[in-house]
This record gives structure tokens, sequence and C-alpha cells, in this order.
């Protein structure tokens, strides 16, 4: 008797510059484990030439093409909440989605960014000081940060972004659903990291496409510990810096494994093994880490 072929299931990532993203690989292999057909692919808006005005007309075109599956990176988390039919009760707080599922007709908009940051650091910044944390960037990314070391327990939160209404706007949010912290738009940034126990980066600065430090490396001193949400590179300007002036860092490969683990859930219904992708992560950057290494940067 032929065997049957294992059920087919397709997912995408839609966002600018995401030809280095390790989602897709992460999704497949666990999807292979799980005993799918499973075929993830890159929406790089860049390869497209076309920003985010497209956004609407690519997820119906993905939706018709019977994709299961959809996540959505930058600048798409925010504008993509309004073309889905219903949100998570953490994506409508947050206002911004990074996994669509598409199901019977539906798009249902969720954020595992969140959960994904809280879990990487809960694992990799254990006791760290939450009494006053800065946090650079307030867009789709930012909120779920914001949203996870609030939930953390943090008691302070300063937010900073060149955009002073959006970090305002996320300020508010914060407030709402975390009434017992102080949350707070920052100005003075060098005030603000003079006060910092810890430091969260939530903007695009430091990807490949967008190299250098989002802040002075003057700022960042041996006590701040700081957390990073880019993974490509894994070893970011900032990461090493901060390195080098004795700070306890966490990368942002965890919040990659364990948002895409959360997807992976969404997507099939299935339940990925966690340890499983992130072993899979570790094999698939182990140049990357190694390299670190290398050059005593490293902790």
């Amino acid at each position: 008797m032929t065997a049957s072929p294992p059920p087919a299931f397709r997912a995408g990532l839609i966002g600018k510059g995401i030809q280095a993203s390790l989602t897709p690989a992460m999704h497949m292999m666990e999807g292979r484990a799980q005993g799918l057909d499973y075929r993830y692919e890159l929406l790089d808006l860049d390869r497209m030439d076309a920003g985010s005005a497209c956004l609407a007309d690519l997820i119906a075109q993905v939706e018709a093409e019977g994709f299961g599956g959809l996540n959505v990176t930058h600048p798409c988390k925010q504008a993509a909440v309004e073309l889905v039919d219903t949100l998570s009760a953490e994506a409508a707080a947050l206002g911004a989605i990074n996994t669509i599922v598409l199901r019977n007709g539906r798009r249902h908009g969720h954020n595992t960014d969140w959960w994904g940051f809280a879990e990487s650091f809960r694992r990799g910044l254990p006791q760290a000081d939450l009494r006053s944390v800065v946090q650079l960037g307030a867009g789709g990314a930012g909120a779920a940060t914001a949203f996870a070391i609030l939930h953390s327990g943090a008691e302070r939160l300063a937010l900073f972004d060149s955009d002073e209404t959006r970090a305002a706007n996320l300020t508010d949010t914060m407030r709402r659903y975390f009434p017992s912290a102080e949350v707070e738009v920052v100005r003075d940034l060098e005030m603000a990291m003079a006060a910092a126990s810890g430091l969260v980066h939530a903007t695009p600065t430091g990807m490949e496409k967008y190299p250098g430090l989002p802040l002075p490396a003057d700022l960042l001193r041996p006590s701040l510990w700081v957390a990073e949400i880019v993974y490509f590179p894994l070893n970011t300007e900032l990461l090493m810096e901060a390195r080098r002036r004795g700070c306890r860092v966490l990368d942002g490969g965890g919040m990659a494994v364990f948002q895409a683990v959360k997807a992976f859930e969404l997507f099939t219904g299935l339940e990925p093994d966690a340890e499983r992708m992130r072993r899979h992560f570790i094999e698939l950057t182990q140049p990357a880490r190694s390299s670190a290494l290398a050059a005593g940067s490293v902790r």
C-alpha cells in the first residue's frame, strides 16, 4: 500500500530586508518533525520594490493562494492590524500584530512577539534589576517589548523614540494595562540612562540594512543589562559595545525562537517542541556565535 503524502501547509513572512531571517528554517524543520509538508516563504518588500502600502494586496494574494498563516515584521506590524477580522486580546492592547492565521476565509491577528521576548528575558537575564528600564523604540516591536517588560515586573519604564507622538501613544496604552507601574516618555536620553538599571533596544538599528549604534556608547556602563531584539546579525554593534563595557546582555535570538514557537502553534494547531526549535536556531547561528566567542565578546 502506498503511504499517504504528509499534509501540506504554506506560510510566509512579510517585511523589508528579511533575506537573512531564520524564521522560515525554524518553521519548516519543526513542520517536518511534526509530519507536515511545510513550506514557508519570504515576501520581501525590498525585493518587490514595494512598501507597506501594498500590504493589503499582498495579504489578499497569498490568502487566495492557500496560505494558512503569515508572519509580519518591520515596517508592517501596525498597518496589518487594520487588515484582519479578529484580534487577540494582547494584539488589541498593543495595536500591532506579527502573526496572522488564515483559516476558513477569516484573518485572525495575534502578537507572539511580546510572549517571545518575555520568555527569552526570563531565561536569559534571570534576576535582572527591573526598577528602572529605558526602552529605545515605540513602534510595533517596541509595543511588544514594553508590554513584555512591564508584564515581567518592571517598576518604571522610560520610552524614547524619535517620534514623540508615537512614544506618547504607547505610554498611554501601557499605563492603562499596567496602572501600578510608572511609564513615561523620555526626551533627555542621557539623564534617563544615568538612572536606568537596564536597556531594551526595540528599533531596527543594528540590522544589516540599518547598521550602527542606537545611542551614544558612553551611555552604557557595567551595572546595566542590555536586551536586544535584532537577531540578524546576532552579534549587533550594540551588544558588542555593551559587552566591552561589562554589561550583562541578551541577544535577539531568544525572542526570535519563542515568537516562532507560538506562531507555529497558532498556524498549525499542533504543539511545537520549543527546545527542538531552540536547538535548531543555535545550529543555524553557530558560525555567528563562534565568531563572537573568538573575538572575546561572548559572556
